[in-house]
């Protein structure tokens, strides 16, 4: 139950009601206000109660809560009046014990059973009485921790009192969220708040780092400590480095060093929480270098803040990158996500050349179809042939497996087009050697003369398939 469950004039009640207790009457009067609150909560009278007029029987009226009873003062005095006496968080333990009673409450009236019920019912009060004994208002520390927490929430509270009195407009101004209001804006901070401000939940904007550094290479460190404003690159720098990066790649620079220097970027810009046009460039390069360079890991990763990113509705190559994790889906044989996932694009998708591709070959693998899986595998959009190469020999070996078992003898360089090797009889060899098929007739004759004997080629590859390719492991895969 957050703060915002809780009127203020109840919680300044609160506040008054602690003032007045001492040693002798402490105890019962805390009874007697949590049954208060309690039978307000019932009833459903939280907030059209006047807590002011309500008088404990346990004491009478000290002199400050008098004053304030007879003198109404503004709200934030009141609330600046208990904070500096410390009563804060005595405030937040009693309201904390009655939210903890009403949550185990709700989760027992939630068992459809009678007999669950009651069991249910007597351990939520064990419970309860476990958690209450736990909170003693003497532990000077838990107070802190706890008024420091409540003097959070009535600042937030006052914030959006403001706001709301202003109207939308100001709110809009603040550029730490502008990006609640316009996704695409100019401002590199962006992307869409996900809910309305929590008082219970820290407000990040406001901790935001917003880096100082003027260096454009930096290597990549996992971080460990709190990040230092002068140990990140701002906005502007960050640009900077995406530019020479791309000029040393070009210039076939060590893709270890450019991916070092890449995972620092995308560091900088999480540690600054900018997701923008720019963040989503950021890793669409990165994911095709890693695919370049046959590094799945990075790629999965890049691929799955992607994914989040256009989520949000931030443009980038949605189509491209969709098209590669179909062929991921493929790669892993994920058949309940792949379909989930088809299921789910949009018409204008579909008609996308690289998705369309991704989809046929989707639908060769289904049928069996290994001739039309070759063929979109030599003619891939993009780098959709990097992904492919993955599980290209896994479908290479079902090939030969059906070929097998349907030929007696076979020619090397008719095996050689049909499985996609491009009349490269030399590759062709070394595929049928590593999967202990290279059976030939002729095997002294050259290599465009050779000839395939099928039958004991198909017991030896049905061994090798079931070694090598019945389970899929993906690296990096999230």
């Amino acid at each position: 139950m957050s703060s915002d469950s809780w009127p203020p004039q109840l919680k300044d009640w609160v506040a008054k009601c602690l003032g007045q207790m001492t040693d002798s009457n402490k105890q019962e009067a805390q009874n007697e206000l949590r049954q208060v609150i309690s039978e307000a909560y019932s009833s459903h009278t939280l907030w059209t109660t006047d807590w002011n007029a309500i008088q404990l029987k346990r004491f009478p009226l000290s002199a400050m809560i008098s004053h304030f009873l007879l003198m109404p003062q503004p709200r934030q005095s009141l609330t600046q009046a208990y904070a500096e006496s410390g009563l804060q968080a005595q405030v937040v333990s009693v309201l904390l014990i009655f939210t903890t009673k009403v949550h185990f409450l709700n989760m027992q009236s939630r068992n459809d059973s009678p007999q669950s019920n009651k069991k249910a019912k007597k351990a939520a009060m064990k419970q309860v009485t476990y958690g209450t004994a736990s909170l003693d208002l003497n532990d000077q520390a838990a107070l802190s921790r706890r008024a420091e927490r409540f003097h959070r929430e009535h600042e937030i509270e006052r914030q959006r009192s403001r706001g709301n009195a202003n109207g939308q407009a100001s709110f809009k101004n603040n550029h730490h969220h502008a990006h609640i209001f316009n996704s695409r804006s100019n401002s590199p901070y962006g992307g869409p708040d996900e809910s309305e401000a929590d008082p219970n939940v820290m407000d990040w904007d406001r901790f935001t780092i917003v880096g100082t550094s003027k260096e454009i290479f930096k290597d990549y460190l996992r971080l460990t400590t709190e990040p230092k404003p002068e140990q990140i690159r701002p906005y502007a720098i960050l640009q900077e480095t995406l530019v020479q990066l791309k000029k040393r790649w070009r210039e076939k620079c060590s893709y270890a060093w450019i991916c070092n220097q890449l995972k620092s970027l995308r560091q900088d810009l999480t540690v600054q929480r900018i997701k923008n046009e720019f963040t989503v460039q950021v890793y669409e390069i990165h994911a095709r270098m890693a695919l370049e360079s046959n590094d799945m890991v990075e790629y999965n990763q890049c691929q799955a803040s992607l994914k989040n990113l256009y989520e949000l509705g931030i443009p980038g190559k949605v189509e491209e990158f969709t098209a590669y994790r179909i062929l991921m889906l493929l790669h892993g044989r994920n058949r309940s996500e792949l379909n989930l996932y088809v299921g789910q694009l949009t018409p204008k998708q579909k008609r996308d050349p690289a998705v369309k591709h991704a989809l046929d070959v989707q639908r060769a693998l289904s049928m069996g179809n290994y001739h039309s899986f070759f063929v979109l595998y030599l003619s891939a959009p993009n780098m959709g042939a990097y992904i492919m190469d993955h599980f290209i020999d896994r479908e290479r070996t079902k090939a030969m497996i059906v070929i097998t078992k349907v030929y007696r003898t076979i020619g090397l360089t008719f095996v050689s087009t049909e499985l996609g090797f491009e009349d490269d009889t030399e590759a062709t060899c070394k595929f049928l050697e590593e999967h202990k098929a290279a059976v030939y007739t002729n095997p002294t004759a050259r290599d465009t003369e050779k000839v395939i004997d099928c039958r004991p080629a198909q017991v030896t590859l049905s061994q090798v398939y079931d070694e090598k390719y019945r389970r899929v492991g993906i690296k990096g895969a999230i």
